[in-house]
């Protein structure tokens, strides 16, 4: 496994690689939700690529930029027990040298949900993805079903900009108790961490009135709040019922839906999705 820090010796060593090249974009501090990504790259294509970089312009000047997790070494000895070829870990510099000035801003499907409250996230995730794209130049790249939102984004911008890309979308990767694997998890004191299972238990309520039925959208949404409020350390940043390809809120569960929220447990913003 080669680890690369700079651009000139990235594209330098990916003239060299097999084709197809899988590519995995993280921010680190890896659990088994990125791992499943790793492992579907490995089966599906000769080389595989990861890189670990906390993008700071995905982050607004109120959230946990300078607290989030960092193990580069834990993580690296992950991707090496995985079969790894490649991991890029460049540095901000690297990425946002002081002329920087471009950004990729992917409209209508960024204005809900995540968009909406945190503004500029998409740019910058955008922005971060396309440069890696254009830097990995990988023949798939692998995402996870948990940031629904951030895939729909991304699916956009590889087909309005023609990038050619094949963007492959794994389910999320649950704990026990249903608690979606995230980086953030961490952040949790144990009893945080047991009434964190509220957001599971809440898109499971929304699911199993679905397998029953239920058509009335704006029902589903409140019973999903009603069940949320009864934990007392949750405090509800969205509940949404969308239409599973614009994010647009539903009236009626007529079409694809998915069900997703956002809901802070103590300090730490956590969301979680499912389809309906």
């Amino acid at each position: 496994m080669v680890v690369v820090k700079t651009l000139p010796e990235m594209r330098a060593l990916r003239q060299q690689l097999d084709t197809p090249v899988g590519f995995v974009p993280t921010m680190g501090y890896l659990h088994l939700g990125h791992l499943a990504l790793v492992k579907r790259a490995r089966r599906e294509n000769p080389t595989v690529i990861v890189s670990v970089y906390v993008n700071p312009c995905q982050f607004g000047p109120s959230e946990d930029f300078a607290g989030y997790p960092r193990e580069l070494n834990r993580d690296l000895e992950l991707l090496q027990t995985e079969g790894v070829d490649v991991v890029f870990v460049p540095s901000d510099d690297e990425m946002y040298p002081p002329e920087f000035s471009s950004w990729v801003d992917v409209e209508k499907v960024t204005e809900h949900l995540e968009g909406a409250s945190r503004p500029g996230h998409f740019r910058g995730v955008a922005t971060i993805v396309a440069k890696l794209f254009n830097i990995v130049r990988p023949s798939r790249a692998y995402f996870g079903e948990k940031d629904a939102q951030q895939v729909l984004v991304i699916k956009r911008m590889v087909a309005d900009l023609n990038m050619g890309i094949e963007i492959a979308v794994e389910p999320t990767v649950r704990e026990s108790d249903g608690l979606a694997m995230s980086s953030r998890n961490s952040y949790l004191n144990p009893e945080e961490r047991r009434a964190a299972t509220v957001l599971f238990k809440a898109l499971m309520l929304a699911r199993q009135l679905r397998e029953g039925g239920e058509e009335d959208a704006e029902k589903t949404r409140w019973r999903m709040i009603s069940l949320i409020q009864e934990e007392p350390l949750a405090r509800i940043d969205y509940v949404s019922i969308a239409d599973a390809e614009t994010l647009e809120e539903l009236n009626s569960l007529d079409r694809p839906a998915l069900a997703s929220l956002a809901v802070r447990i103590g300090k730490t913003r956590l969301i979680d999705n499912m389809p309906l």
